[in-house]
């Protein structure tokens, strides 16, 4: 059990800023907002044009008797975005669909938080049972939420391949022609590049970091360590209240069907009190059958969207750490740069005094005398040398502004990303949450009738004394 003292949740924001004004007829949902000319806030929040609403729904197993089988979705939609041709759209998709449309989303918006997709790699395409109906529901759950992870995010919305996913009958066509033909220019491997894959490695850190990241970190941490231990909790009480395995007889749906059997059992013996022994007998097995049904409709799906949701989590800790990469970036180049613009002052150091380079240190010092023993302290190679220094020099002064405006850029995206990531976070804490409630107030209301229904015929067995 948690302490008092421990929120599993502490990095949480449970009050959300004010959303703006919108037109009575917009749909409403958890998460989605839509900003007005009027809005006001500062240049790294984030800028909603419209909503989109989207479901996923329908699974349906196409190429049933052949060997490509598979399951396709109904994709559906509401919007007011102008880029869209209609409002409703909608689409069949399979999960390779799926598949594309995220893969091709993280080449294209590097800086944003991509939501995951479920695991193709399952027991149940092993085992053969994909195609059983708990485990189309299952997908189509997951793909579900996917797709409303996308279309609340204020970039992604308003992305042509979301469109086209949505509301393209030549979705094959489009797909090959977004391979052949990305959007926005094709960066060409440079000088940033050849270095940045280089000097870059994990065990690198960035040596001067930015204090608002490592907040946004710092939060990471905490939410998903709040995660795994509500994971935790919560698979212990799923395996002692109902495991799913009716046979099992290791937990308390078990153990109230066996209370059950030997209640009517007793039934059999007591000839005057058998129709109430029986009465309760059925009670305990309503109620057994209860604990199984709420285990299956509200303690699975929470236990999925926690996994989820912390699925999602680490797509943001990607985003942060690609962010630590373009600051490494910078650093590695001003450090490259650094070091080549000493060696140039080293042989103009040495040109001009013709007395070795003694004011520059021993490392210096010591180049000097290896070059004088290769024979290549001539004035002619030091000469030829500093040119070539002084071209890589202009070139690596590009690199290191471009690398210090992309990482201007990227952070103030990344910080953008991060109040995105926060409303997202926040809908879905209140989505998930609200579920687990609903279906345990659903539960106890009906365990209370259950029990309230006997209670009358207990109390008529009379008992002499």
């Amino acid at each position: 059990m948690l302490g008092d003292d421990e929120d599993v949740f502490d990095s949480v924001t449970w009050e959300s800023p004010a959303a703006p004004n919108v037109p009575e007829n917009t749909p409403s949902g958890p998460g989605f907002r839509q900003s007005t000319a009027t809005d006001s806030g500062g240049p790294n929040d984030p800028k909603w044009e419209g909503y989109l609403f989207t479901t996923v729904k329908d699974p349906v197993k196409e190429l049933a008797e052949t060997k490509d089988a598979y399951v396709s979705y109904l994709v559906s939609a509401k919007t007011n975005l102008p880029i869209y041709s209609t409002p409703n759209p909608s689409a069949r998709r399979r999960f390779q669909d799926f598949v594309f449309l995220r893969e091709n989303l993280v080449k294209d918006f590097p800086a944003c938080v991509i939501p995951p997709l479920p695991d193709k790699h399952r027991l149940e395409y092993l085992t053969g049972d994909r195609f059983s109906p708990e485990f189309m529901e299952r997908r189509r759950s997951e793909l579900n939420r996917f797709l409303q992870r996308v279309s609340r995010h204020p970039t992604l919305q308003r992305s042509a391949l979301v469109r086209a996913f949505l509301e393209s009958t030549e979705w094959h066509v489009h797909m090959h022609h977004h391979v052949a033909h990305p959007p926005g220019p094709e960066p060409l491997p440079g000088l940033i590049d050849n270095i940045s894959d280089t000097l870059l490695n994990a065990f690198t850190k960035v040596r001067k970091p930015d204090d608002r990241f490592l907040e946004m970190r710092e939060n990471v941490d905490k939410f998903e360590d709040g995660i795994n231990v509500s994971d935790r909790l919560w698979n212990k009480i799923r395996s002692r209240s109902s495991d799913g395995n009716p046979e099992s007889a290791e937990d308390l749906t078990a153990d109230y069907h066996d209370l059950a059997v030997a209640v009517q059992g007793l039934g059999f013996l007591e000839s005057g009190i058998t129709d109430p022994l029986n009465h309760f007998s059925n009670t305990l097995l309503e109620f057994s059958a209860l604990l199984r049904h709420t285990t299956q409709t509200t303690t699975d799906p929470f236990i999925m969207h926690l996994r989820s949701l912390l699925a999602y989590s680490h797509a943001n800790r990607a985003v942060l750490k690609l962010r630590d990469q373009k600051q490494l970036d910078f650093e590695e180049l001003s450090d490259y740069l650094s070091g080549v613009t000493t060696e140039r002052d080293r042989l103009s150091a040495v040109i001009r005094g013709h007395a070795g380079s003694t004011g520059l240190g021993i490392g210096a010092y010591l180049k000097d005398r290896v070059d004088a023993l290769r024979g290549m302290d001539d004035d002619r190679s030091r000469v030829e040398k500093m040119r070539k220094l002084d071209i890589k020099i202009k070139e690596l002064q590009d690199a290191v502004t471009t690398a210090h405006e992309t990482l201007d850029a990227f952070s103030d995206e990344t910080l953008r990303e991060q109040s995105v990531f926060q409303y997202a976070k926040e809908a879905e804490m209140k989505e998930m949450l609200g579920g687990l409630a609903d279906g345990q107030i659903e539960f106890y209301k009906a365990a209370m009738e259950e029990w309230e229904r006997i209670i009358p015929i207990i109390q008529r067995i009379r008992v002499d004394v």
